[in-house]
């Protein structure tokens, strides 16, 4: 599939949409019996737990599997509730990473670059010079990349050990590491292993209307991808927000309280009353663009003493304070 056809494929109406995505889970299902390998669904948020649904309607057989520890407490009681879910360990803890790595903020791809700002003396250079300026250099063709150079607003607040990069710019230096790694070490690679020890294929409840790097991969590489050392089916991969709102209520699939209710506007617009998208607890990736009350709002509320934890004790609040993320006086939350 083409980029243009994808995006064609994206503006299908919804029931075109459910049987494109029908056809794409029983092709992987075809491929991997063909293959010999085992199935399994990768189970977290309500996109996902909306796939097992799916899944389960279409009498394709799978294994459910899921990190459940990383997921908010009302997503864990979901987790539970499903017939032989198997439940994996992370690796590494929420502290250990943000101690040993970093904090995940702004996105992962633009936390990959601040990582490399932040490493003294690293031999990148020329890929460093690219960051702050956007210049490509020799192997480039001295061609300039705005996708490659982290914006402004990031430079100014963590691009201070290559001030010279940008002698024109004043960058400060963050008081705090910046980290991409954080789903590396918590579900990524113990996800990852345990599908290569049972043989397993997952399908994956990710969307390119996501943004960030699943549209990215999802859009150059389809809904089912072969590779080399990736396999994996997203039948999803077509659908907006709108698409899986309507089919997590057309299989009455069960929505964890963190998201609230699903509920239509004057507009007809579906869209859950709390929690929009969610992820680990202390995920900050995205959190600059949330409005009040935002996820770290949402936590203060359901679990106080866990927000303490991670505001006071851990630091959130000094980093969110840093990337002017308002969090220490309360906002008003939805029911």
């Amino acid at each position: 599939m083409t980029i243009t056809e994808f995006l064609q494929k994206q503006s299908l109406p919804y029931d075109q949409k459910i049987i494109h995505a029908e056809k794409r889970a029983y092709e992987f299902r075809d491929w991997a019996e063909a293959n010999g390998k085992n199935l399994c669904c990768s189970i977290g948020g309500l996109d996902s737990i909306t796939l097992y649904y799916f899944l389960k309607k279409l009498k394709i057989d799978f294994t459910p599997v899921t990190v459940s520890v990383l997921e908010d407490v009302s997503i864990q009681e979901i987790h539970r509730q499903i017939p032989d879910m198997v439940f994996l360990k992370p690796y590494k803890s929420k502290t250990q990473v943000l101690k040993e790595h970093g904090f995940p903020v702004i996105s992962k791809e633009k936390a990959r670059k601040i990582e490399l700002l932040q490493t003294p003396d690293s031999p990148k250079q020329t890929f460093i010079h690219a960051i702050m300026t956007g210049q490509m250099g020799e192997q480039g063709g001295f061609k300039k990349s705005d996708k490659i150079k982290l914006p402004e607003k990031w430079l100014k607040l963590f691009g201070g050990p290559y001030n010279h990069h940008r002698p024109d710019m004043q960058c400060k230096t963050a008081p705090f590491k910046v980290s991409s790694e954080c789903c590396k070490w918590m579900k990524e690679k113990p996800a990852q292993d345990w599908q290569k020890q049972n043989n397993m294929v997952p399908y994956l409840g990710l969307m390119a209307s996501e943004g960030g790097q699943r549209e990215k991969g999802l859009m150059k590489n389809g809904c089912n991808y072969i590779g080399k050392s990736t396999i994996r089916s997203c039948p999803f991969a077509i659908f907006t927000r709108q698409d899986l709102l309507q089919l997590a209520l057309d299989l009455n699939a069960p929505v964890p309280k963190i998201y609230g209710t699903i509920e239509q506007n004057e507009n007809g617009i579906l869209y859950t009353t709390r929690a929009q998208r969610t992820g680990c607890s202390m995920c900050g990736f995205g959190i600059h663009m949330e409005k009040r009350p935002h996820r770290f709002d949402r936590l203060r509320e359901d679990n106080e003493k866990e927000w303490r934890f991670w505001m006071y004790d851990m630091g959130w609040g000094e980093v969110l304070t840093y990337i002017g993320v308002e969090w220490e006086s309360e906002a008003k939350t939805g029911c």
